[in-house]
């Protein structure tokens, strides 16, 4: 890898991680089918444009219609070999099919979240910021918002939420001064009664309300159920010889990843005391990272926020290896 600029990720919108990695990974050539299923800034999909050139064509998705507005301006100098879509991935079959992007020879999740989400005080998602207590992804959309759930969630509800998408050994702690704060509308109400009731006390630096956030995030966007339910379905969009490329940035998205992606290169289901397999279900799915790729030291020195990536990558079998041949 060569000497990597140093970038403002605030002015940029968002600095993508692990560019070159993901490149390798999805294999991208000339006149190649791609599918970015979280654009995000369009800083992976403007690299695969170029290196797919002259004839390749990415198909970019983003549940977020200001993140697929900001896309689609980015890109439009690649003209028609680009389609932005205001969509979540959830839909992406239905999607990559309707625009004529099947079968891919490559898809990529980026399911970090950017810069400019991050750092605008409407969209909630920072105790950094004061703001309402929003999180959607699509603010456009019915879902009930952060600040529904921390006010009509019970104290157990609560201590669920927290301990299932925040792994928080204080859950109880914080749910419990939660319900004695409410109604907490913005972002700084509820930092600070976490504050207060974790006494000041960080761990490793860390601001206590952390884990409460993203856990929010997490059950207000059906994160790790979303992806669960659209992993299945990107098998089918590739062809033999695809890439599937998925950069994470927690340990709970990168538990799902690992395990759907060993089951299908597996491929049997038969229980570990049954003596031959009768389930005769066959891999769909070749490993191509046993270990998760993570950013260089000198990539998260430009680029702090990408500390916590990991990118597992997969390859579809054609039916000649699915048969063993």
């Amino acid at each position: 890898m060569g000497e990597l600029p140093v970038l403002d990720a605030d002015s940029v919108g968002h600095v993508p991680v692990l560019l070159e990695e993901t490149l390798a990974a999805l294999a991208v050539r000339a006149g190649g089918v791609y599918i970015d299923a979280t654009v995000g800034g369009g800083g992976h999909a403007a690299a695969i444009l170029e290196q797919s050139a002259p004839w390749g064509r990415l198909l970019a998705l983003d549940r977020d219609p200001h993140a697929a507005v900001r896309a689609a301006a980015r890109l439009k100098p690649f003209g028609e070999r680009v389609r932005v879509i205001h969509a979540a991935y959830a839909h992406l079959a239905k999607v990559a099919r309707a625009e004529g992007f099947v079968p891919a020879d490559g898809v990529l999740f980026d399911l970090g979240f950017s810069s400019l989400q991050v750092d605008d005080p409407d969209r909630g998602f920072s105790f950094r910021h004061e703001g309402f207590l929003d999180m959607r992804f699509d603010p456009t959309g019915n879902e009930p918002t952060a600040a529904d759930l921390v006010n009509t969630l019970s104290e157990e509800g609560l201590v669920d939420l927290f301990r299932r998408y925040g792994e928080e050994p204080r859950s109880r702690r914080f749910a419990r001064a939660i319900v004695a704060a409410r109604p907490l509308e913005t972002t700084g109400q509820l930092a600070g009664v976490i504050e207060e009731a974790a006494g000041g006390q960080r761990s490793r630096g860390i601001h206590p309300a952390t884990r409460v956030f993203q856990a929010l995030r997490i059950a207000v966007n059906r994160e790790l159920a979303m992806l669960e339910e659209t992993l299945p379905q990107v098998v089918s969009l590739l062809k033999p010889g695809g890439r599937l490329a998925i950069i994470t940035f927690h340990s709970l998205e990168d538990r799902v990843v690992k395990h759907f992606f060993r089951q299908e290169a597996r491929g049997c289901e038969c229980p570990p005391e049954a003596p031959v397999c009768v389930c005769g279900r066959k891999p769909t799915l070749r490993l191509l990272t046993r270990k998760p790729i993570a950013p260089s030291p000198e990539e998260i020195s430009v680029n702090p926020r990408s500390r916590s990536a990991k990118l597992r990558s997969v390859e579809r079998l054609g039916e000649e290896k699915e048969l063993g041949a």
